[in-house]
């Protein structure tokens, strides 16, 4: 096996550029790192790297000395403060990122604690910031953990540039001016990066600063809405964001542009070994490589508008994708896998039957700033097309040795629904690509919450499940429809919660988890649950802020758990339903039992038994709702 090396002794001398992540090192191209690695080495570039450096011993970062170019950084696949915490803001019992699944390795904002580190010990070593962390919070943000606004983390890293999306172009035109003797604070022409100035550009859109959104709501809201649309590589000017008291303004340049195709395929073509390094063997292992290890990434972007979701924010809303040759030879390459049982786990991205862009004009003049592709009304001009992936789906399943090729990321069904041959699709779908379940995430069913989640209709997902329960009857199938909600979507009341709740006990389903919404960096809904207005009307929404509340919404969900009756119960009684309280088949909940006399006088009914629908037939047993992250 060839992996990077993890000490100078390795590398065989001293660096050029040594690259510093809060997740072990696993060489497959779903960790950036591994990616980063490769494209650096493939252009003549030596490369070290610090993988989980314990910050309280001194001489972490002086692994492989003083690098010749630079230190480039992240804090891991995911925001570190989202790897660490639950959404109730408890730590995490486990990270899937380390070794033997054991968490503590990974400070709270990590990419600050390695980069102020990195600077103390090198003070003039260039020093780049990327990945998901760093994307997310490239100017002033709301942070959920602290309740507070923060600063752009480049000013919190101290680095010197910051690479946001997905940092293949940006990383090497970086390295490569470096090693040409340009200095670091003169690179500012880059795509995709950012950096800061006393004088902002003249073509740049001046922000309010960061003074102003930390004290006007309203203004921090105009602020994002501007950073949201300015993420199209063809329509995008630069952002400057003015820092009063460091007497600086943080500049954002326009993105790259997504990768073309035969880009996308040399990237995923490196000589990956696909696992994690042979040193965690003994400390059990790093689990997350299970979910990828036998999955194949389609393509990257997403048009879906999903408010929740910060892929727009980070990757923008065109699609790039892999050529099948290019799926094909990685494909085969995994039957040789001494671990591959026939099992293609997955073949997706973001979106998983997103295979083109969502119409052609955007390619020419960009995405549309004031409308979206899909959301509750899709645009006239969407290209609704699933014939590229479904002959790209059959022929990974001819390849010998493959016996079956699940789909497992997310899929759009408002845009199967879309296609004029979407039918086909979904018989496809459901005769070879489901595991025995598929899962989709309408993530409500009030209409009012779902458009503020830029979801479609409730009335579209009955639709499509119609036509999935049609399709299993037609192929002799008996699968299950796994739906995913959220609850606590900024918008949704209790009301809107119970509305859920009785849509459940209609379908006889019980959620095994519930997903409270999550505030995260870069997304719409964080900036609605942050200021209560909708950034995209300005209008006044509801946000269940408070912890009872929002457990209030939860245990609605889950109605049926004998632990969550005095809940529901309390939830029901907020909300002026008592009619949802008795022994009747509408009913959500029995009376306590102090209430039980009461009751009897109303006239008893019978509660129904907990059943799920699977293929439109009435079972025993509860509807599984797969994992997410909480």
């Amino acid at each position: 096996m060839s992996f990077f090396a993890l000490t100078r002794e390795e590398l065989g001398g001293d660096a050029d550029i040594v690259l510093v992540t809060g997740d072990a090192y696993v060489d497959h191209p779903s960790f950036g790192i591994a990616i980063i690695g490769h494209i650096l080495e493939a252009n003549g570039y030596k490369v070290g790297i610090i993988p989980r450096p314990d910050v309280k011993d001194g001489n972490a970062f002086k692994v492989f000395g003083r690098p010749r170019i630079g230190f480039f950084i992240n804090s891991g696949n995911m925001d570190s403060m989202v790897n660490n915490y639950t959404v109730a803001k408890r730590k995490r019992k486990e990270d899937v990122y380390a070794p033997g699944n054991k968490y503590g390795g990974r400070p709270d904002y990590a990419l600050t604690v390695y980069g102020r580190a990195i600077k103390k010990a090198y003070p003039d070593v260039p020093l780049i910031a990327g990945g998901m962390e760093a994307s997310l919070r490239r100017l002033g943000h709301y942070d959920y953990w602290s309740d507070s606004v923060k600063r752009s983390v480049l000013l919190d890293c101290e680095a010197d540039l910051l690479c946001w999306g997905m940092g293949e172009r940006s990383d090497l035109e970086i390295a490569n001016a470096l090693a040409a003797g340009t200095p670091v604070r003169d690179i500012t022409w880059v795509r995709g990066t950012v950096w800061k100035t006393e004088t902002p550009p003249d073509d740049a859109i001046i922000l309010p600063s960061y003074e102003d959104i930390c004290k006007d709501k309203k203004k921090y809201c105009r602020s994002f809405m501007r950073q949201y649309e300015n993420c199209d590589a063809i329509t995008a000017k630069p952002l400057a964001e003015r820092y009063v008291h460091d007497n600086c303004y943080v500049i954002v340049n326009p993105p790259q542009g997504p990768l073309t195709t035969e880009e996308m395929d040399a990237v995923y073509d490196l000589p990956y070994e696909r696992t994690y390094h042979p040193i965690y063997e003994s400390q059990g292992g790093i689990s997350a490589i299970s979910e990828v290890k036998f999955s194949l990434a389609s393509n990257r972007g997403c048009f879906g508008a999903c408010s929740f979701c910060a892929i727009t924010f980070h990757q923008g809303r065109t699609i790039s994708v892999r050529s099948h040759e290019s799926l094909i030879k990685e494909a085969e390459l995994l039957t040789k896998l001494p671990d591959f049982k026939g099992y293609i786990h997955d073949v997706g991205g973001p979106t998983a039957n997103f295979r083109h862009p969502s119409c052609q004009k955007q390619l020419k003049y960009g995405v549309c700033k004031d409308r979206q592709c899909l959301g509750q009304t899709p645009c006239p001009n969407l290209e609704a097309d699933h014939t590229d992936y479904i002959e790209l789906l059959r022929k990974l399943r001819q390849i010998k040795g493959v016996k079956k090729v699940f789909v497992r990321s997310g899929i759009r069904f408002d845009y199967i629904l879309q296609d004029p041959n979407g039918e086909k699709f979904v018989n496809e779908l459901v005769k070879h690509h489901v595991s025995g379940q598929l899962k989709v995430a309408p993530e409500h069913v009030s209409d009012h919450v779902l458009n503020l989640m830029g979801k479609p209709k409730h009335e579209v997902f009955l639709d499509f499940r119609k036509k999935y329960f049609d399709a299993n009857r037609k192929a002799g199938m008996d699968q299950y429809l796994v739906p995913y909600f959220i609850s606590s979507h900024p918008g949704c009341t209790l009301n809107d919660a119970i509305e859920l709740a009785e849509y459940l006990r209609d379908i006889r389903s019980t959620p095994e988890q519930v997903q409270d919404f999550y505030p995260t960096p870069g997304t719409l809904s964080t900036c609605m649950y942050y200021t209560g207005m909708d950034p995209r009307t300005m209008k006044p929404i509801y946000v269940a802020k408070d912890p009872r509340e929002k457990e209030l919404q939860r245990c609605l969900m889950q109605y049926r758990i004998p632990e969550n009756a005095a809940r529901v119960r309390e939830a029901l009684r907020k909300a002026g339903r008592l009619d949802l309280i008795g022994n009747g088949p509408k009913c959500l909940v029995p009376p306590a039992p102090n209430e039980r006399q009461d009751q009897k006088k109303r006239g008893p009914g019978q509660r129904g038994t907990p059943v799920s629908r699977r293929n439109g037939k009435t079972q025993k047993g509860t509807l599984g709702r797969g994992s997410r992250k909480k």
